[in-house]
């Protein structure tokens, strides 16, 4: 399978949970957004500004594509889980995969479902953390949107969509 699965959505909402199951079940290599900002020091926000910058997680496209092409060509599926609450981030990646058969998914639940999700973390980011992170993935949806309600209902929506 030469297929791209890009998860996304508000902290907390499970995206690395399922990322991480979906890979195993379906022999993919997966992929995080943020561990990648976070090993190269990418998960800065400045002074001033919301969030991290769009030109950061351009970075991380650009460090993780030549990993992502090569499982690709090697025949492996890859499974990449970010926030992506910069949609130019998300054009960018598809737009440099476009050569390959891409899904996109949008998780989504209620805030309080991603605070209290992210509350049992060990560190956890914080309330206000998953208040702002929710509110700028919220601000568009794409790909397929899923009501995250639990794991199970969820691998088995995003499931029958690869099997499309």
């Amino acid at each position: 399978m030469k297929q791209v699965i890009i998860i996304r959505g508000p902290l907390g909402v499970g995206k690395s949970t399922i990322s991480k199951m979906l890979a195993k079940k379906i022999a993919a290599t997966y992929y995080s957004i943020d561990s990648c900002l976070s090993e190269h020091k990418l998960d800065v926000i400045p002074e001033g500004e919301p969030c991290i910058p769009l030109k950061s997680f351009i970075q991380v496209n650009d460090i993780l594509l030549p990993s992502i092409k090569r499982d690709l060509e090697n025949n492996s599926g890859v499974i990449i889980d970010g926030n992506f609450y910069h949609k130019d981030q998300l054009i960018d990646l598809c737009d440099k995969l476009k050569e390959y058969d891409s899904l996109v998914i949008t998780l989504k639940a209620p805030v309080e479902k991603c605070i209290q999700r992210d509350s049992k973390r060990k560190p956890p980011h914080g309330k206000w953390a998953a208040i702002a992170v929710h509110s700028l993935v919220s601000k568009f949806d794409a790909g397929t949107v899923i009501e995250n309600l639990d794991i199970e209902r969820t691998m088995n929506k995003i499931i029958s969509l690869i099997r499309e």
